[in-house]
């Protein structure tokens, strides 16, 4: 069986190097461990946030599936820095974790040249050289050929849980690690690495006491994350906020000898900027409490995501202190949190395009290359699948540098710097973000994606009467004037210098708002 590309993994990074490769028109291979599986979010059932929600926009900008998936799936639209300036605002959405899975397996499972197959990889076929790649070998021992290959194996290789003392091969909770292809990392020369993520545990809302916390609701208007969305598609709902005590505080400091980071049994860097909450009280031994949001994992499900309460404490620790929690004191556990250990590839390996340096046609996207977080490995699912697509057919390579998007800034991070831990995307990393705005992701990359015909019909139409729209709306700005005399007369104060100012001009003013000019031209 023969293939142009084979994406492995069906992770948020595998779903997004599928879609795209085949957008392409390349016959794509997606090799999942289970379909049931494809789109499942692993940690907190959220997209989006400061930095995060550029890199979907700009995703979705490319015709990419995150930013739509996310919309259907959302239970709470929220955008982050709203009363801040446009350049720093993120875009963050609550998601409906089943709705989100099946979003996504539905787009997947509609995307024309796109073959969906459960099955394991466990190795890498070579051509005579012994580098260059043609193709991959299942556990059964089956081969399926192609010139590129994607491997997105998130947390899988050698994925080893912490919880305590006690330690689970596993990719992450209930599912195999991968353990060959690590092996084959090793074979092909790869410095491979060790890093650590954590999850808080899962709660049951039916036993939290709501009634003593702080609500957060959504925006009224939502911010959506594709500009293909229109309405809301699900009841929006509120999420909770507490806070840890001093007891809690107490527990942790008393039990730190069990907690794998401080014991020595995880050697693996944790992410400096998502703490456990074990990191945390001893780093800000200083504060007296951390903030804790409740989110709901869905409309129709009880559990509840307490994000800020990351751990791999023990069983009957993570009970005693989380029950020391305001509003928590009777809650009950649907899952305890834990630790998980991984291998990953040093970035400094890849080409800005994501492929390798040393085994040409393959190509690395998501967690294996050092980053934390779904929108980080969409973006670079995204990149890896439109490349292989395009090495595939002897095409031109297809790449984003800094200045142009959110996705340029952090593959430009990952292959000239590294990943001493865990990579993370903030505003602060893009020295142009000024200009490289949530809301003008669009403008920016979809010309761009329409070029190499990774754009859809619908999003080029649409963009097409966007962007003339656009262009009519600033004409009117720049014919609109009024001189000093005129603007008084409207209560708008500026120089009475006799000069004549556009609507545009006016518009450059920090006091003068678009609502006041509607005032003065109502058109």
């Amino acid at each position: 069986m023969k293939f142009d590309t084979i994406i492995v993994g069906g992770g948020h990074a595998g779903a997004e190097a599928a879609a795209a490769a085949a957008r392409l028109g390349a016959k794509t291979l997606l090799a999942t461990h289970k379909f049931s599986t494809l789109g499942e979010m692993s940690c907190n059932p959220a997209i989006g946030g400061i930095g995060k929600g550029h890199l979907v926009r700009e995703i979705d900008a490319l015709d990419g599936l995150m930013g739509k998936v996310a919309d259907a799936a959302s239970i709470q639209f929220r955008l982050l820095n709203r009363s801040k300036g446009p350049a720093v605002r993120g875009p963050r959405a609550q998601a409906d974790r089943a709705l989100y899975r099946k979003a996504m397996q539905a787009a997947l499972s509609a995307q024309p040249n796109l073959t969906i197959r459960e099955v394991a990889v466990e190795d890498l076929l070579t051509q005579p050289d012994g580098k260059t790649i043609r193709g991959i070998v299942t556990a059964t021992g089956e081969e399926i050929l192609a010139p590129c290959v994607v491997l997105t194996t998130g947390t899988f290789l050698q994925g080893l849980i912490h919880r305590g003392e006690e330690k689970t091969p596993a990719g992450r909770h209930g599912e195999a690690p991968a353990l060959g292809l690590s092996k084959t990392l090793n074979r092909l020369g790869f410095p491979l690495g060790r890093l650590k993520t954590g999850t808080p545990p899962r709660l049951d809302g039916s036993t939290i006491d709501w009634s003593s916390l702080e609500m957060q609701p959504a925006d009224v208007e939502p911010y959506f994350f594709s500009t293909l969305t229109t309405t809301c598609a699900n009841r929006q709902i509120q999420c909770g906020v507490t806070y840890t005590s001093a007891r809690a505080h107490e527990v942790i400091r008393a039990n730190l000898h069990r907690a794998p980071m401080y014991s020595g049994q995880i050697k693996g860097t944790g992410p400096r900027y998502c703490p456990s909450i074990e990191d945390k009280v001893v780093r800000f031994a200083e504060k007296e409490r951390h903030q804790i949001f409740l989110e709901p994992e869905g409309l129709d499900d009880d559990t509840i995501y307490p994000n800020g309460i990351s751990t791999s404490l023990p069983v009957e620790v993570q009970d005693e202190f989380v029950r020391a929690i305001p509003g928590l004191e009777k809650v009950q556990f649907i899952r305890h949190g834990y630790a998980i250990e991984y291998d990953f590839v040093d970035p400094r390996e890849l080409l800005p395009t994501l492929e390798t340096r040393r085994a040409p046609g393959l190509f690395l996207a998501g967690q294996i290359n050092g980053t934390t977080g779904y929108e980080e490995a969409a973006g670079q699912g995204l990149i890896a699948g439109l490349n292989a697509a395009l090495k595939a057919c002897n095409a031109e390579a297809f790449t984003l540098d800094r200045a142009q998007a959110y996705i340029g800034v952090m593959i430009d991070d990952l292959v000239t710097r590294g990943a001493p831990e865990p990579y993370r995307m903030f505003t602060s990393r893009a020295e142009y973000r000024l200009s490289l705005r949530a809301d003008n992701a669009d403008q920016r990359l979809t010309p761009l994606g329409i070029s190499i015909g990774c754009v859809g019909e619908e999003r080029a139409e649409k963009f097409t009467l966007r962007m003339e729209a656009l262009e009519s709306a600033r004409g009117l700005v720049r014919a609109l004037s009024a001189t000093p005399h005129e603007l008084a007369e409207e209560r708008i104060e500026v120089n009475q210098d006799g000069a004549r100012r556009s609507a545009l001009d006016l518009l450059s003013y920090p006091e003068i708002t678009l609502s006041d000019l509607k005032n003065i031209w109502p058109q």
